[in-house]
């Protein structure tokens, strides 16, 4: 488990700052595959499956972490993939609540069931 998957979100508020690029890049690293969008205000990634059903115990198993942490992503659903992205609306921006939600997925993705990560 990364460290950050082991973190717990806290409540974020206007007053809180956002996060520095040094700070943005330094946290990608922690969570592979996740992509900056520019200008840097949302983080994304598109995890994939075989099959519908498997694309939506997913996304049920990502909505499970949002309640638990209280930091809901936006997801698009298709057949054979899952797209996550994480921004802090209260701030306009990235907090470490985007980062520990994203590795905390991918977590989830590692520890699916075989078929997840099985061929595509």
């Amino acid at each position: 488990m990364t460290q950050l998957a082991g973190r717990r979100c806290k409540p974020c508020e206007g007053g809180t700052p956002r996060l520095s690029a040094a700070e943005v890049q330094a946290l990608l690293r922690d969570t592979p595959g996740w992509r900056l969008d520019e200008p840097g205000g949302t983080i994304r990634k598109v995890y994939p499956f075989r099959n519908y059903y498997e694309t939506m115990a997913f996304a049920n198993a990502v909505a499970f972490v949002a309640h638990r942490e209280d930091h809901h992503p936006v997801m698009i659903v298709g057949y054979r993939q899952c797209e996550v992205r994480y921004t802090t609306h209260a701030i306009s921006g990235l907090s470490e609540n985007d980062f520990i939600c994203a590795a905390k997925v991918n977590q989830l993705f590692g520890a699916a069931p075989e078929a997840w990560s099985g061929p595509i």
